[in-house]
């Protein structure tokens, strides 16, 4: 990770990006990553409501602006807008998923371990606990130091600066993100790097949620590339240790991080509409049999 002054606008930049798509009685809860965008699940969003599920994609606090409004805020306000994005979807559906990809998965654990009566299953796409991938660079492998140096007032006016292939195989989809990102669109593409800060934030977030995986009791599906450039398995085996619950995994072997726009996101879809349908299923089937004893009484 390269190093290099942050520029500081004067006022907010944040542009709306959030996307709501009306299906069944199912809903999907779709989190982005880390100074990402709700763009990076549209396509997932678009698939999963022709399969019949009403989606939400957050926009996450901060995002979608500049460097300035994503150092306003930390983790516990980006938990806040996963929480605020459920309690509006929930009031539509009977079922509610969530799903996320990188920190966005991490965001969704996190929201399984608040709410375990409320969240029916969980996808987690390129789970990032550590930055730990074969293209981050070594300082990037000392980011768990970041909170304390914050702290100490060390760093922070640095920034990481995003590097090839930027978490996507496809060299043509990368290009297009990539150019989006560099134009300043960051409400299609993010931000071009990571401030130290909100990586110091992103730290204690991936902390506080291994600390408490065992309390996930939401079903997991877990897609990963077995060749991820910014997040290595070792994150899968965090999860598959740490939830008590039934876990399906998918291991891609043709898609770098960005799982949910690389060559292989029909498999990740179709994987996750599966598992979802499942739950739906089994969920469906126990009320039916606990409906006469209901009508009974």
């Amino acid at each position: 990770m390269l190093c290099a002054p942050l520029r500081r606008p004067f006022r907010s930049m944040i542009k709306p990006s959030e996307f709501h798509l009306r299906g069944g009685r199912a809903g999907v809860l779709l989190i982005h990553g880390l100074t990402g965008t709700p763009t990076e699940m549209r396509y997932v969003g678009n698939c999963l409501q022709r399969a019949g599920f009403s989606v939400l994609g957050v926009q996450l606090a901060g995002h979608c602006g500049d460097v300035d409004d994503l150092l306003a805020t930390g983790w516990h306000d980006w938990a806040a807008s996963v929480s605020a994005a459920a309690d509006r979807l929930r009031e539509d559906v009977d079922h509610l998923f969530v799903a996320g990809l990188s920190m966005g998965a991490v965001l969704a654990l996190n929201l399984a371990i608040e709410r375990p009566a409320q969240v029916d299953g969980l996808g987690l796409y390129g789970t990032t606990f550590f930055h730990d991938g074969w293209a981050t660079p070594a300082i990037g492998r000392l980011a768990f130091l970041l909170p304390l140096l914050t702290a100490l007032g060390i760093g922070r006016n640095r920034m990481s600066e995003e590097t090839e292939p930027y978490g996507i195989k496809d060299e043509r989809i990368r290009a297009r993100v990539v150019g989006a990102m560099f134009a300043g669109e960051s409400d299609v593409a993010g931000l071009t790097g990571f401030p130290w800060p909100s990586l110091a934030q992103f730290q204690r977030l991936s902390a506080h949620v291994r600390h408490r995986l065992g309390r996930v009791r939401a079903p997991c599906f877990v897609a990963h590339s077995s060749n991820d450039d910014i997040a290595s398995l070792r994150n899968v085996r965090v999860v598959e240790r740490g939830v008590r619950a039934p876990l399906r995994k998918l291991l891609l072997d043709d898609s770098y991080h960005l799982v949910t726009i690389d060559r292989e996101r029909a498999r990740v879809i179709d994987g996750t509409i599966a598992f979802f349908r499942d739950i739906v299923a089994q969920r469906e089937a126990a009320w039916s049999q606990h409906a006469p004893l209901v009508a009974a009484k």
